[in-house]
């Protein structure tokens, strides 16, 4: 079902398009927390901090390419808020074409320089083989994860943000039975949570393709529409480009942290994975804000309504902070008791290093609204590489912080190293959303 979002009530449409996005990015967490739960209590700590430690690069490839489809899409959104479908179509191949391309190089690129970067990591012996392991099978099926993230980001470009959802509700029970099945059967270790991963996704994948030829003629395409248009492409690489990097630069920042981290041993690095698995499961809310804002500034976009940009950029940040402030007082106050769900061992003090992690961010999270918001909105307009800068700003931050840190051997000031970040890039998106609007002002009088 396709739903147009430049009529009606800007809060209701944003609140009812995020609702079943947040809901799939909390079953697409749940792939990942069903990997630690499971390997902390089967395998052990160190493999519990292997796959904590895999996570920053995880996101710094899988968020490479979900910023990419996402950029690529935004011109699908905007057509099909211009109500040109023939458009619409074209950019659809183009970025079937494009993903494919990418995502081929970035899986040569990354398993052939996967021990280099474990390496400058500074991974512990105790979990670099587990770590690796884990992460080659990941690098793998690179091309399993484009496929359900560039079919998603179509669908939710035309308007149906309920179907990817549904489909990877049944993947991630599907994971989560390749999980006991590979780790607790079969003794496969990390590696076999990365099996139980890729597989569940590709899986989500295909059901999009499936659901896509049967029930939506609007993106069956025509031969003419895979014809090369190098303007086209150009356009969409000049907005998907810098969303990608947008995510990689964070994504690197994360690194720095993870490496700062590794310095303290396996239970701190323990501790810190299991908090970042606590607190993703919230700030899901916020990347679902974030991917609604885009499309519906880019409908938006497309129609040239740009008061409407306006009221939804004002009704997202006030959705954003109510939600920010009421999981903050639940993180800070409940959050490290869902430690015994990661860790069967030093359960104590693992328990502390969750604690002290969740009530830094938890009194954070802001700013954190403030960067998803304005980042993928002003992504949702068409501008690439201004929101770009503010990653970097983020980058900046949280290295500094991270690096600073750990020359006090701060397990503290690696917990702030998030909220710092946010606090730079939120107030940086938020002067260059008023100097766009202002530019639309000017031309408007």
């Amino acid at each position: 079902m396709t739903k147009d979002m430049t009529t009606g009530s800007p809060a209701g449409i944003i609140v009812n398009f995020t609702i079943p996005i947040f809901i799939g990015n909390m079953f697409q967490q749940f792939y990942s927390m069903a990997d630690t739960v499971i390997v902390g209590k089967f395998v052990g700590n160190a493999a519990l901090a292997a796959v904590g430690a895999c996570g920053t690069l995880m996101f710094l490839i899988l968020g490479f390419l979900q910023g990419l489809t996402a950029g690529f899409t935004v011109i699908t959104a905007q057509h099909y808020g211009a109500g040109n479908l023939k458009a619409m179509r074209q950019s659809v191949a183009s970025a079937v074409k494009l993903s494919a391309v990418v995502s081929v190089i970035l899986t040569v690129l990354s398993m052939t320089t996967m021990k280099q970067i474990l390496y400058l990591m500074n991974t512990p012996e105790d979990m670099y083989s587990q770590a690796y392991g884990y992460i080659m099978v990941i690098c793998g099926g690179i091309v399993a994860q484009v496929l359900y993230n560039l079919l998603s980001s179509i669908l939710r470009a035309i308007g149906d943000s309920r179907r990817p959802l549904y489909f990877l509700i049944l993947a991630a029970g599907l994971n989560i039975i390749l999980d006991l099945v590979f780790i607790v059967k079969f003794h496969m270790g990390a590696e076999g949570a990365a099996y139980a991963t890729v597989i569940s996704q590709g899986i989500s994948g295909i059901l999009c393709l499936i659901y896509i030829g049967k029930k939506v003629p609007e993106l069956h395409l025509k031969r003419e529409d895979w014809k090369m248009n190098w303007d086209l492409a150009k356009w969409q690489m000049a907005i998907g480009f810098p969303m990608a990097f947008q995510y990689s630069i964070t994504a690197i920042g994360t690194i720095v942290l993870q490496a700062s981290l590794n310095t303290l041993g396996s239970v701190a690095a323990a501790g810190f994975a299991a908090a970042c698995k606590i607190e993703q499961v919230v700030s899901q809310a916020y990347v679902a804000l974030g991917t609604t804002m885009a499309t519906y500034c880019a409908q938006n976009m497309g129609a040239g309504k740009i008061d409407r940009i306006r009221k939804g950029f004002r009704s997202g940040t006030w959705i954003g902070i109510i939600y920010a402030v009421v999981t903050g007082v639940l993180v800070i106050t409940v959050g490290k008791y869902m430690t015994i769900l990661f860790v069967s061992e030093n359960v104590s003090a693992i328990t502390s290093y969750v604690n002290t992690y969740l009530c830094c961010v938890g009194v954070s999270f802001v700013p954190l609204v403030f960067v998803n918001v304005y980042r993928n909105g002003i992504q949702g307009m068409g501008f690439g590489l201004l929101p770009m800068t503010a990653g970097i700003a983020e980058l900046i931050g949280r290295s500094a912080a991270a690096v600073m840190a750990s020359h006090f051997g701060s397990y503290v000031g690696m917990c702030f190293a998030g909220p710092v970040a946010w606090v730079l890039a939120g107030g940086l998106l938020l002067v260059m959303y008023f100097h766009i609007m202002r530019g639309y002002e000017n031309k408007i009088a």
